[in-house]
C-alpha cells in the first residue's frame, strides 16, 4: 500500500512508521508541520529508506493537502496529526480547535476529492484512517469498559475537539460515502515520548532529583499500551478494517496514576540507584488536581482481538522495563532537558 501519513513525526505516528519499514512492503509519505512534540530523530532508522519520504506541511493548508495526496497517489490516509496535551488544551484550547477540528475537516474534504478523481475501479481501495483516543467516551466508575458501542461524552477540551474530529470522519463516511475507518485506543508509552506525558515526565523527574508531581490522590485510573502494541493494530486496522467501523484498542493493563509513579521509583531504584542511596519513591508528591480530571478510562478490545487478530505483545511490566531510555529523547526543535530546567507537571491522557 501507499500511505500518507500526518503527524508521522510524532511519537504515535513514528512509531507506525517505523513498524511499517521494518515490518511490511508499504510506501509511506509522512506530513508533519513540526511541533513542539515533533521528532525526526524517531525516524532516523527509516530516513534512507527508499520507500520513505517525508515532507513538512500543515493539515489545515487545504491546497497543500491537495497537492500532496494528488502527487503521492495513496492507497489510504492514516491520520495522526493532533494536539493531545490534556493540560495544554485547558490553557489553549484554541490550538485543538485549529488542529483537531478544522484539520480534519480539511483532510477529508482534500480526500473526497481525491478519491472522486480516481477511476472507479480505483475508487474501493482507498481508506481514511482516524487515530483517535479512549477519552472521547467520557469516564468510568470504578467497573465497566469502553465500547464500540459507547456514546461519545467527552470532558476535557482535548477529548472534545477529538470527538469532534471523529464526528466528522463518521459523517463524511456516512454522506459522501469515503470509504472510513476510526480507532480509539488507551494511554500510550514508550521510545521518544515527549517529556510532558506522565511516564517521561515521572523517570526526568526522579532522575534530576526533582518532586515526581501526581494529581490529586493518585487515584485516576488509566488503561496502559506500549507504543509499538499500538502500531501494530494500526497496521491491522487500514489493512484489514471494515470502512464504517470503529476499532477500540488496549491491553487491559490499568494502574492508578499513583502506582504508575510507585513502579517506575522502583524500576529505577534498581537501574540507576540514587548516589545517596534513598528511594526514589521519596520524590513523589500529591498536588493540585487538574479541572476535570476523569477518574477512570478502560477499553473493551473484544472487536479488534476477535475481527483483525490483534492481541499485545507486552504487559505493562515488560514494556517499561524492556525500554527504559538512558536520557530523554532529543526532539527536533527542543533544547535538550537539563536538571535545572523547569519541567512540567502533565498527567497522562
Amino acid at each position: 500500500m501507499r500511505l500518507l501519513i500526518t503527524g508521522g513525526a510524532g511519537f504515535i505516528g513514528s512509531a507506525l512508521i517505523r513498524h511499517l519499514i521494518a515490518e511490511t512492503e508499504h510506501e509511506i509519505l509522512n506530513v508533519d508541520k513540526l511541533t513542539y512534540a515533533s521528532n525526526l530523530s524517531a525516524l532516523t532508522s527509516v530516513a534512507d529508506s527508499s520507500r520513505y519520504r517525508f515532507v513538512k506541511a500543515n493539515i489545515c493548508d487545504a491546497a497543500r493537502m491537495r497537492r500532496l495526496i494528488a502527487n503521492f497517489d495513496p492507497d489510504g490516509i492514516v491520520n495522526l496529526a493532533a494536539e493531545t496535551h490534556v493540560d495544554r488544551s485547558i490553557d489553549r484550547p484554541e490550538h485543538f480547535v485549529q488542529t483537531n477540528i478544522v484539520g480534519t475537516y480539511t483532510l477529508l474534504e482534500a480526500a473526497r476529492d481525491y478519491v472522486s478523481c480516481l477511476a472507479h475501479a480505483c475508487r474501493g481501495r482507498f481508506r481514511f484512517h482516524q487515530v483517535s483516543t479512549d477519552e472521547v467516551y467520557g469516564s468510568l466508575g470504578e467497573i465497566g469498559r469502553f465500547a464500540e458501542t459507547n456514546g461519545y461524552k467527552p470532558r476535557s477540551p482535548y477529548a472534545a475537539s477529538k470527538a469532534a474530529s471523529d464526528h466528522l470522519v463518521a459523517a463524511w463516511g456516512h454522506t459522501f460515502g469515503l470509504p472510513v475507518l476510526i480507532s480509539n485506543c488507551s494511554n500510550n508509552y514508550g521510545p521518544y515520548q515527549f517529556p510532558e506525558k506522565f511516564i517521561p515526565m515521572c523517570i526526568i523527574k526522579a532522575i534530576c532529583g526533582e518532586p515526581v508531581p501526581v494529581y490529586g490522590v493518585g487515584a485516576n485510573v488509566r488503561d496502559w499500551i506500549h507504543v509499538d502494541d499500538h502500531a501494530r493494530a494500526l497496521r491491522l486496522v487500514i489493512e484489514k478494517g471494515t470502512p464504517g467501523e470503529t476499532y477500540n484498542v488496549g491491553s487491559g493493563a490499568e494502574r492508578r496514576n499513583i502506582d504508575v509513579a510507585y513502579s517506575l521509583c522502583a524500576i529505577l531504584d534498581d537501574f540507576r540507584p540514587r548516589a545517596e542511596g534513598l528511594p526514589y519513591r521519596e520524590l513523589i508528591r500529591l498536588v493540585a488536581d487538574r479541572p476535570g480530571h476523569d477518574l477512570r478510562y478502560a477499553m473493551d478490545t473484544e472487536k479488534i482481538r476477535t475481527k483483525l487478530g490483534w492481541q499485545p505483545v507486552y504487559t505493562f511490566e515488560t514494556g517499561i522495563e524492556v525500554r527504559i531510555p538512558t536520557k530523554p529523547a532529543m526532539h527536533s526543535n527542543v533544547k535538550p532537558a537539563t536538571c535545572s530546567d523547569p519541567k512540567p507537571a502533565g498527567v497522562p491522557i
